[in-house]
């Protein structure tokens, strides 16, 4: 399966929460130890997520699976 060029998005946690199948609790938790991408500021208070790196993650974790 060939990966595709993506264009540059922002995702909301709603969006994240269903890419990646984890609750907002757990994204946070990952984002604090360093295990999950860090939000980008979008305004006063506002954060969004880059698909790109979202989706790497993603990619990351199935590759790394011991069960594929």
């Amino acid at each position: 399966m060939a990966i595709q060029s993506v264009t540059p998005a922002l995702l909301r946690l709603p969006g994240v929460c269903a890419l990646v199948g984890l609750s907002k609790s757990q994204i946070y938790r990952l984002v604090r130890t360093g295990e999950f991408p860090e939000p980008t500021r979008i305004g006063a208070n506002s954060v969004a997520w880059s698909a790109e790196r979202v989706n790497a993650w993603v990619l990351e974790k199935i590759n790394s699976s011991t069960c594929k």
